[in-house]
């Protein structure tokens, strides 16, 4: 790198800020999870991701797009989570390399048993030490963040107007997918 955009005492203060602020929430939502709920966030979110998605069903190539896991991760998640009853994988028959993740009626269940603890965490840690004022411009800078690293939401899954165009294709590579 031919020059070094060193960070000045205010933008030094505000990444370390960030860095610990988002260290310490994770971690403590991770305790949270596994504590009460015997699961990691990673699969707390595929949960919720599959729990909100038309039919509970997901490409798994899509799942682990906008779950920002590699697809060998998020296979291997699934695969757990396949363990507990909670997805079921459903094979593409016109695409020999194409799944699906489908949440079970378990999954549901233990997602909805999860649920309460995680959003009082949420709530606790996060938004009750902001005003409403911080936590839109929280959502502003993270929204703007996400925008500058990948061009598009990541969340919902399906269902916003950006993610409309996903599951029509999806659908035409694999018409008779099936639960």
């Amino acid at each position: 790198m031919e020059h070094t955009r060193w960070l000045d005492d205010d933008e030094q203060r505000t990444w370390r800020g960030f860095l610990t602020a988002n260290r310490l929430l994770f971690e403590r939502v991770e305790r949270q999870l596994q504590n009460e709920a015997r699961m990691p966030h990673a699969y707390f979110e595929i949960l919720v991701r599959l729990s909100e998605a038309p039919d509970r069903t997901l490409r798994m190539s899509r799942l682990a797009e906008t779950s920002l896991s590699s697809r060998s991760r998020l296979s291997h998640a699934v695969a757990r989570l396949e363990q507990a009853g909670w997805v079921r994988r459903i094979a593409c028959p016109t695409d020999r390399r194409g799944s699906f993740a489908e949440l079970t009626d378990a999954g549901l269940a233990a997602l909805e048993e999860a649920a309460p603890g995680h959003v009082e965490t949420v709530r606790s840690l996060l938004f009750d030490a902001l005003t409403p004022e911080q936590q839109a411009s929280l959502r502003e800078i993270s929204e703007a963040v996400v925008a500058h690293l990948t061009g598009s939401p990541v969340w919902p899954a399906d269902g916003d107007e950006e993610s409309a165009g996903d599951t029509p294709a999806d659908e035409a590579d694999c018409p008779e997918r099936s639960g």
